[in-house]
């Protein structure tokens, strides 16, 4: 699988999982840094966008 998550949008989704502290936010919250840690996000592939460079892979 290729990579569709850059560096900027990578550090976006780690402030998002911070500022989303409350309990009924945990499923909303642990879906932006997982998919940040994994470089790849189901929903970029399906709209066809990336926000990395295409070194990453």
């Amino acid at each position: 699988m290729k990579a569709n998550v850059g560096g900027l949008d990578r550090v976006l989704r780690a402030g998002w999982a911070v500022f989303f502290q409350r309990p009924v936010w945990a499923y909303i919250r642990a879906l932006p840094p997982l998919t940040g840690l994994l470089c790849r996000c189901s929903a970029y592939t399906l709209l066809g966008v990336r926000t990395c460079n295409s070194r990453v892979k």
